[in-house]
């Protein structure tokens, strides 16, 4: 078993990005910005947003944090993401979810302009994946097949399960697994809430993706020996182990899982740290089509 360190490879990754930001700004391009609105005072959202500034921090880009109490309106919060649209100052944009109630996170999506779309969310954007153009890839799923290439993990001709089917990872990530290309070419199942005998399907399968977000879901028995097992779950569950009185927990359960998989990724320190880089390539490639105009 080997366990996959999303940490050491986002950390190798920066060190990719850096040069290239360098080699960008040395040809007269100008320092990436991404602006990130955050709604309420969610801990997780706080908590995603804090290391999504940190990064940038790190790298040299800029940052603007946004903060806007949960009572806010739709309609101002889409007039302050037109507003950020109009900005050319501004190359990506993300609002982070989960939003209010009284707010949809679909025509908030739709608000954002695809070319500041670094979050891959846009129906545009989404378009463009189904069809291999080229895009922003959502940034969870495209920290996943960067993990599964410098892997080294076959995929062509693998029975990849997906668990879950949201737009934010599940569905996407059955488009990229199933696709023409260096990491693709699987065969896909995608399970859900109303999917009959999982066990039965996780079993067969060589690799699984786990994007449920319900706390170890996925147990020993569901899985086969020499099976790939990638956790996108990250649920906050109060602990007495920890100062913050708050612990991670993934999708799977990693103990009594680990023992079978060939890889395996753990939560946290798994998905989590190639998300944010992700966005953060995403976030360059949008400075340099500004900069293209």
């Amino acid at each position: 078993m080997q366990i996959i360190d999303g940490r050491a490879i986002s950390n190798e990754i920066k060190k990719e990005i850096a040069k290239d930001l360098k080699m960008f700004i040395d040809a007269g391009g100008k320092v990436p910005h991404l602006t990130v609105i955050i709604v309420g005072n969610d801990g997780g959202s706080q908590t995603y947003v804090s290391h999504k500034i940190k990064a940038c921090k790190k790298l040299g880009f800029q940052s603007t944090k946004i903060q806007f109490d949960e009572k806010i309106t739709e309609k101002e919060l889409l007039e302050k993401i037109k507003e950020i649209n109009k900005d050319d100052n501004v190359d990506g944009l993300l609002v982070q979810l989960p939003l209010p109630k009284q707010i949809s996170d679909t025509k908030v999506i739709e608000t954002i302009i695809p070319e500041k779309d670094v979050d891959g969310f846009h129906p545009l954007n989404i378009g463009k994946m189904l069809l291999g153009l080229p895009t922003y890839l959502s940034a969870t799923p495209y920290g996943i097949i960067e993990l599964l290439k410098r892997y080294k993990i076959k995929t062509s001709g693998k029975n990849c399960v997906i668990l879950g089917r949201s737009n934010i990872v599940g569905t996407p990530m059955s488009v990229l697994m199933s696709r023409k290309s260096e990491i693709g070419n699987s065969t896909v199942t995608l399970c859900h809430s109303r999917t009959k005998n999982i066990k039965e399907i996780t079993k067969k399968a060589d690799i699984i993706i786990v994007a449920l977000g319900s706390p170890e879901f996925l147990k020993a028995d569901f899985v086969k020996d020499g099976a790939v097992v990638i956790d996108v779950g990250t649920t906050r569950v109060k602990s007495d182990k920890t100062k913050s009185g708050w612990k991670l927990k993934g999708d799977v359960k990693f103990d009594e899982v680990a023992e079978k998989c060939s890889f395996i990724t753990p939560v946290p320190g798994g998905v989590g740290p190639m998300t944010i880089v992700s966005l953060l390539k995403n976030t360059l490639k949008a400075a340099k089509s500004n900069f293209q105009k």
